[in-house]
């Protein structure tokens, strides 16, 4: 990654959740916006290290957002938080995540660099590389950081999250037992 700016960081690999990279989406009438859950293991502790850094240097570069001075990290709103605290979810558990959004759609790109274009490449569950940028707010009395969602690189395929499962898995071939045979009458023709 080529930037210098210490409020960016560039994740190991996570996995992503309530994924929306195609079309953005409003949220009880808010500005329609592309987002992603990005679940962190636990044990990626340079991930870890990065967003709390990278926290710690919009809260510094946010301080004119709140009141000029900075307040205790307990008295503001802030992105990390712990799957295994905040999730009834198997998928959270022994990792922090945190909750991307932009109003820019995220670039897409696949292992190689290759932009993805076909949407079904890319759901909740997929493994990837994330870029985010955090930055202050002070909006309507909730103070803290909030983290956007930059570019995503699709590294592997993961199990769907969310109950969904492939068609593929879910039938066999079908024969109709009732099919008649060709030439016969049949009810479409």
């Amino acid at each position: 990654m080529t930037t210098n700016d210490p409020k960016i960081v560039m994740t190991g690999i996570v996995r992503l959740s309530y994924l929306n990279c195609w079309e953005p989406k409003s949220i009880q009438g808010s500005k329609p916006k592309y987002s992603a859950s990005i679940i962190i293991p636990k044990t990626d502790t340079d991930t870890l290290n990065k967003i709390q850094a990278a926290i710690d240097a919009a809260i510094k570069e946010g301080v004119g957002k709140f009141g000029g001075k900075i307040p205790p990290k307990g008295a503001l709103k802030l992105p990390l938080r712990d799957g295994d605290i905040e999730r009834d979810d198997e998928a959270y558990q022994g990792a922090m995540f945190v909750n991307a959004n932009s109003t820019t759609q995220p670039g897409i790109v696949d292992a190689n660099v290759q932009p993805i274009i076909e949407r079904s490449e890319m759901y909740s569950g997929v493994y990837a590389r994330v870029t985010l940028g955090f930055y202050a707010f002070n909006t309507n009395g909730n103070k803290g950081v909030a983290c956007g969602l930059r570019n995503i690189q699709k590294i592997r395929d993961g199990e769907p999250l969310g109950g969904r499962v492939s068609a593929e898995s879910e039938f066999t071939p079908f024969t109709d037992p009732f099919a008649t045979p060709s030439g016969g009458d049949d009810f479409l023709s």
